[in-house]
């Protein structure tokens, strides 16, 4: 066997884990505790939230603050990491996989996972702080450092590290690739010519775009954020309303699929009968709706700690908007446009955004929907590039001192050019892994810090509130 294969074995028994019952189960688990605690805010009070967030997101379109953004643009920063490819692939994949019942589960993380965004949100603009060149940084190794005090720090440059290196694949390598095959796509569909050097020119080129974007730091980063993270919503919300629309005589046995999945056992019709147990449904959408929305990551809290807020529970009102676009909008579109276009879908066999696309081609026809599908991914890859781009800087600087930054920023650009060119395998197995193990330390200490997110969310809502409703 060789050292490869020997990295493969041992990287999977940890992405089982990772990814599998025990660490879902610490997810959901410090979800129904900070929900307890937050006195269920995600339910009581989402009307609320919807209003102070969504409904007053343009209201403050400027900073006088040199070293914050807007709300709006760090929502859209954090936005711009949570919704990738994920979305749209991942979501398909977790339907084939685990049934239509796994939507269901997927709900259900995502309801649990309003209040852990939330609380993510509300401690990291609580305990964060300036760095040398006056920018506001937080976070959870910040909240680690400055919440359970220095001997917890070790936990703090813990998650740190792994930040960093999901950074360059998860957040870089994995998403550029797909960028490239998503190009390389339309230009077959065209039967275009494509050069031998085809990848590393896109990589090029896609390297020199997120260069100039990641080098202006935070400010650059929201300002183009906040333009491409509604389009690209907005343009995939759209195509998939279409879809649902055009076959809306499907929704009632489609929901009808959902929840008897949910809560029996279901066999898929067609070809070969492949049967789908509660517990597969329940692991798929809890790990599906977990990945969706990042709730628990500790990844989107980096991003809102640069906010020019009125306080911490202001801002972490966006954490539940935020998992509600992701999960119950755009991913739950996703899966009911594929299951209404009445597509053939292969039960038990992982797919990919081809099975978007095929819904798409229902009903916009093979072309349109195939450039359709690749801006859609190009959109949603590169926002996720710009967003880890700004998780990797803060991890690096937390480590290493804020000049580390640029040394940062510059290997993450060269990394561009090497995720359009090389063959992801192995890469995006262990990025996986290393993504899912920075929610451990996270999790930890958003257990332990459960009573300050009580307390600022009583003082919040208290009659003796200094922060405008």
């Amino acid at each position: 066997m060789s050292l490869g294969d020997h990295i493969t074995n041992i990287n999977d028994s940890i992405n089982s884990f990772i990814w599998g019952w025990p660490i879902m189960a610490l997810m959901l688990g410090v979800g129904i505790l900070l929900t307890i605690r937050s006195r269920g805010i995600q339910f009581n009070k989402f009307s609320y939230a919807l209003k102070n967030t969504v409904g007053k997101i343009f209201h403050k379109t400027t900073t006088t603050d040199n070293g914050a953004v807007t709300p709006l643009q760090a929502l859209t920063t954090a936005l711009s990491a949570t919704v990738g490819t994920g979305n749209i692939a991942g979501v398909a994949g977790a339907l084939t996989l685990g049934g239509p019942g796994a939507i269901f589960w997927m709900w259900i993380a995502a309801l649990v996972g309003m209040a852990t965004k939330y609380a993510e949100i509300t401690l990291a603009i609580r305990y964060r702080e300036r760095n040398s060149t006056g920018d506001w940084v937080g976070g959870p190794m910040y909240y680690i450092k400055n919440g359970l005090g220095k001997k917890w720090l070790w936990l703090g440059s813990l998650f740190s590290m792994l930040g960093l290196l999901a950074s360059f694949g998860i957040g870089n390598i994995a998403q550029i690739n797909t960028v490239a095959s998503s190009i390389s796509s339309v230009f077959e569909q065209f039967a275009l010519a494509q050069t031998e050097y085809f990848n590393l020119i896109i990589g090029i080129i896609l390297a020199i775009i997120i260069g100039i974007i990641i080098i202006g730091g935070i400010k650059r980063i929201g300002r183009v954020t906040e333009k491409l993270v509604p389009f690209m919503a907005g343009f995939y919300i759209i195509g998939t309303m279409i879809i649902v629309l055009a076959n809306i005589q499907n929704i009632g046995p489609t929901f009808a699929m959902i929840f008897e999945g949910a809560f029996g056992d279901w066999e898929a019709a067609g070809g070969g009968i492949v049967g789908f147990s509660i517990m597969t449904a329940m692991q798929r959408g809890f790990s599906r709706g977990i990945f969706s929305n990042e709730a628990g990551l500790g990844s989107a809290p980096i991003a809102h700690a640069a906010a020019d807020t009125k306080g911490p529970v202001q801002q972490g009102l966006f954490g539940i908007f935020e998992v509600f676009l992701g999960s119950f909008v755009i991913c739950t579109l996703t899966a009911l446009s594929i299951m209404m276009s009445g597509v053939d879908i292969n039960w038990g066999i992982e797919a990919g955004a081809t099975l978007s696309t095929s819904a798409f081609s229902s009903v916009f026809g093979s072309t349109f929907s195939t450039i359709f599908m690749a801006i859609a991914i190009i959109c949603f890859a590169l926002s996720t590039v710009i967003g880890w781009s700004l998780y990797g800087a803060r991890c690096a600087e937390f480590l290493f001192g804020t000049k580390a930054i640029r040394i940062y920023q510059i290997i993450f650009v060269l990394m561009v050019i090497a995720g359009a060119t090389m063959e992801l395998g192995l890469v995006w197995d262990i990025s996986d892994t290393l993504n899912g193990m920075m929610a451990i330390p996270n999790l930890i200490a958003l257990a332990a810090l459960s009573g300050v997110v009580a307390k600022l969310t009583k003082e919040h809502f208290s009659s003796h509130n200094k922060y405008p409703k």
